[in-house]
C-alpha cells in the first residue's frame, strides 16, 4: 500500500508542479506608463514615445523599459543576461510609431535621442531610401564603441 500511495503521491505532485509553471505565451509589447516608468539601466523616466524599448524575458514574462536602444543593448551586454539570445525585443518604427522586432529592424545613426546613442529603428519597408542601413547586430557593435569613447572621455577605465 505504500508504494502505492508514493507513487500517487510523486504522480500528483509532478501534475502540480508542471501544471504550475509559467509559460508565457504572449511576448507582444505591453503597456508602457509614460512619465512612470523608468528605464532600467539609466534609471531616467520614459518620456519619448519614438525612442522607448522593451525586452523582454520569454522564460518569464518579465518586462524591462528603456529609454533609449543604446541602454538596451549595453544592459544586456553589462548585466551578463543568461537570456540575452532569446530575449524579445521592441522599439518603435520611426515613420509608423509602431511597436516593431528590434532584431529584425533596421537603423539609421542620425537621430537626437534620450540618451545620444543616435539609433532610430525602421521596418524594413519604412527605410528611407538615401540611407546607409544599419542592421541590430552592427547597430549594437556601434553602440559599445560609443560608450566606449564616452566613457573614455570621462576618465573612466573599460
Amino acid at each position: 500500500m505504500t508504494k502505492k500511495f508514493s507513487l500517487l503521491l510523486t504522480t500528483i505532485l509532478t501534475i502540480f508542479i508542471i501544471g504550475c509553471g509559467k509559460k508565457v505565451d504572449d511576448n507582444s509589447p505591453k503597456k508602457v506608463h509614460w512619465d512612470r516608468d523608468m528605464c532600467e539601466r539609466c534609471k531616467m523616466v520614459l518620456s519619448d514615445r519614438d525612442f522607448a524599448v522593451e525586452i523582454i524575458n520569454q522564460k518569464n514574462g518579465k518586462v524591462y523599459y528603456f529609454d533609449d536602444i543604446g541602454c538596451a543593448t549595453l544592459w544586456l551586454k553589462e548585466e551578463k543576461i543568461p537570456w540575452a539570445k532569446d530575449a524579445k525585443i521592441w522599439v518603435k518604427d520611426s515613420k509608423t510609431h509602431q511597436w516593431i522586432d528590434a532584431k529584425s529592424a533596421k537603423y539609421v545613426d542620425d537621430a537626437v535621442t534620450p540618451m545620444a546613442y543616435g539609433f532610430k529603428a525602421y521596418r524594413k519597408e519604412n527605410f528611407p531610401k538615401d540611407k546607409e542601413i544599419i542592421d541590430f547586430e552592427n547597430m549594437s557593435k556601434k553602440i559599445e564603441e560609443i560608450e566606449k569613447r564616452n566613457n573614455q572621455h570621462r576618465g573612466f577605465k573599460n
